[in-house]
């Protein structure tokens, strides 16, 4: 039994100064939902933990000064304990009311204090794909992601500790690593991607008009943050697009690997709103367009370019031999008409 109680005080220490492993996360989470007494133990270690901080060195984060000072409370409070048995010089009631406030200013402030340092500790990274170009890397579990031109995914340097999410703003290609003990999340401002393990294609820009999301491989859940309904589920060769101005989500039957095309040097429109093509047009190729007509932002086109061969102008001749509009290019700028 001592020894049981040892070893959930070193993974409960461990938690807190350096993260566990998956694994051992595991196990201790399921020590804590065993009992309520667990539970309560727990919260206790982390106030002890939190308060073990000095406040004098705010500036600086020492992990092996904490956890030593977290080992050697927890050593006192077991002694305290003891003392408290032997001494009744305050009635049952006081004693329990004493302790209940204390435990409360303690809360507030080891928890205000700890989650100052935590915040400190865990600093967001923040990864840039510049106009014109597209950047490939992966995160700390493996998963691999592919960022499209002026696209931007920021992420906490405790990544897989507790979640896995990333914020994103632009287009991202993912090929998720499996793990079902932390599901992999992906957000912006406007929905919300859970996964497990699986590859799909997420774009949402601030100045587009939809976001588009395609699934590949496996199956992935889908909240709409700007609007209360229920969770959409997507299975491979489908894809969801929800128009920004409505906020309304709709399921859609498609290729998905055209989605992804871009990052292999494609430029693919399925049947996208003129808008949005034109704002992927300028990323690309560095131009500015102009839309002279109003009535041409309703139109959708459907296209597929290689961008390293062919010129802004073959994208134009091929978007104005469909007979919907025509273009005109002065410099840099293009109209459309």
């Amino acid at each position: 039994m001592e020894e049981e109680k040892k070893h959930i005080d070193e993974l409960i220490a461990t938690y807190f100064a350096e993260g566990l492993d998956v694994g051992s996360l595991k196990e201790l989470k399921k020590w804590i939902a065993t009992s309520s007494d667990n539970e309560k133990y727990f919260m206790q270690q982390q106030e002890l933990w939190f308060s073990a901080v000095d406040q004098k060195e705010a500036h600086l984060y020492d992990k092996e000064k904490a956890f030593e000072l977290f080992k050697t409370k927890i050593g006192r409070q077991g002694e305290t304990q003891k003392v408290i048995q032997k001494k009744f010089k305050l009635s049952i009631f006081w004693q329990y009311a004493a302790i209940v406030t204390a435990l409360c200013v303690i809360s507030y402030f080891s928890y205000w204090r700890g989650g100052e340092k935590v915040k400190e500790h865990f600093a967001e990274i923040v990864v840039e794909s510049p106009l014109g170009s597209k950047t490939k890397l992966y995160l700390p579990d493996g998963t691999l992601v592919w960022l499209n031109a002026g696209s931007r995914m920021a992420y906490s340097q405790g990544f897989g500790v507790e979640d896995r999410l990333v914020k994103l703003t632009g287009e991202g290609y993912f090929e998720v690593k499996r793990n079902e003990e932390l599901p992999f999340a992906v957000q912006t401002k406007a929905l919300k991607v859970e996964v497990l393990g699986t590859k799909f294609n997420f774009r949402d820009y601030p100045e587009d008009e939809e976001v588009i999301v395609s699934l590949l491989e496996g199956k992935v859940v889908l909240d709409n943050l700007m609007r209360k309904e229920k969770p959409l589920f997507l299975i491979p060769n489908e894809r969801v697009v929800l128009d920004k101005k409505s906020g309304k989500m709709q399921l859609e039957k498609a290729l998905a690997t055209n989605a992804s095309q871009w990052k292999n040097g494609y430029l693919f429109f399925d049947e996208e709103l003129l808008p949005d093509i034109v704002k992927e047009l300028e990323r690309s190729y560095g131009v500015k367009i102009q839309i002279a007509n109003d009535a041409l932002k309703d139109f959708r086109f459907y296209g597929n370019f290689v961008r390293r061969e062919q010129s802004i102008t073959e994208v134009m001749e091929a978007l104005t031999a469909t007979g919907k509009m025509h273009y005109k290019i002065e410099g840099n700028c293009i109209t459309l008409y």
